[in-house]
């Protein structure tokens, strides 16, 4: 097999092309607007191109035959692609690759009552983008839903692109360098946020890498793509890639946010602790 074919899609998705094509294009545009420095244009693309390789070419084929393939597949989908991407800051670039009459509509939205203020309140909510971070790793390696999942091309496609979308969204809060508010989270969450969500994740793995039965025959079912590797060494190297490469990375988000908050300590811009109000009683 050539590079050439390697590029081609296992399952062509005219839906995804576009996306990766909408997106480009406001990416470009939007770098005419606003000065994007080399290194946060180099990680965008690189971000860009990571995604589409993992999600459009025939790397799709192995992740649907090796567990261990597919679990890379979502490290790459749901950590390493959406953290890389989001590292680049690209909201304020997309927006200004909008149309004018776009963006003015978008501006007035996001300050109303209406959808697109309710979606947005929901994408940078503290609270609920972890958990959904955490339960679209979980959810997956559940035996049944994994098998359901890997037979049924709707629940596949939901499950690729439902990591990426938390992905993105959990690394939009975790990699932001501003401080709260405007920031959806504080600058203190964002340094324990990753503590939290990667702890479910490693177990799930280290359960994974120490149990003694397969857990997964669907991959056999579907027919293993490398012939070499047993059912038993798949699941361990599944469960590894979850327990180490994804706690690192989460780490690395760790500390990327620790940075954060120094930082704006150090400029004395982490919001001031509320005092509470004394009230004066006056005598009658």
């Amino acid at each position: 097999m050539d590079w050439l074919t390697w590029l081609e899609p296992w399952e062509f998705s005219p839906t995804l092309v576009l996306i990766f094509l909408l997106s480009g294009w406001l990416y470009v545009r939007g770098s005419k607007v606003h000065r994007v420095g080399r290194v946060r244009q180099t990680l965008f693309w690189f971000g860009w191109v990571l995604l589409y390789l993992t999600l459009h070419t025939q790397v799709d084929y192995f992740a649907e035959r090796m567990f261990f393939i597919h679990r890379l597949q979502h490290l790459v989908l749901h950590h390493l692609g959406p953290l890389i991407i989001m590292g680049s800051y690209p909201g304020q670039v997309l927006r200004a690759g909008l149309p004018q009459r776009w963006r003015s509509w978008l501006a007035r939205a996001r300050h109303g009552r209406g959808a697109v203020h309710l979606l947005e309140t929901l994408a940078t909510h503290s609270i609920l983008i972890p958990i959904l971070f955490v339960l679209f790793v979980l959810v997956w390696v559940e035996p049944t839903v994994q098998f359901y999942s890997m037979l049924d091309w709707r629940i596949y496609r939901f499950m690729n692109w439902g990591v990426v979308v938390s992905g993105v969204l959990y690394w939009n809060l975790i990699m932001d360098r501003r401080p709260h508010p405007p920031a959806g989270m504080a600058a203190g969450w964002r340094v324990l946020s990753p503590v939290f969500t990667m702890l479910p994740q490693m177990i799930a793995g280290a359960i994974l890498v120490i149990s003694e039965h397969d857990i997964y025959p669907v991959f056999d079912l579907c027919g293993r793509a490398i012939p070499g590797i047993t059912a038993m060494e798949d699941q361990v190297l599944g469960g590894l890639i979850m327990w180490v490469p994804a706690g690192l990375i989460e780490a690395f988000g760790l500390l990327y946010a620790l940075g954060t908050l120094l930082r704006l300590s150090e400029h004395h811009r982490l919001p001031l602790p509320r005092r509470p109000v004394r009230q004066v009683v006056r005598e009658a």
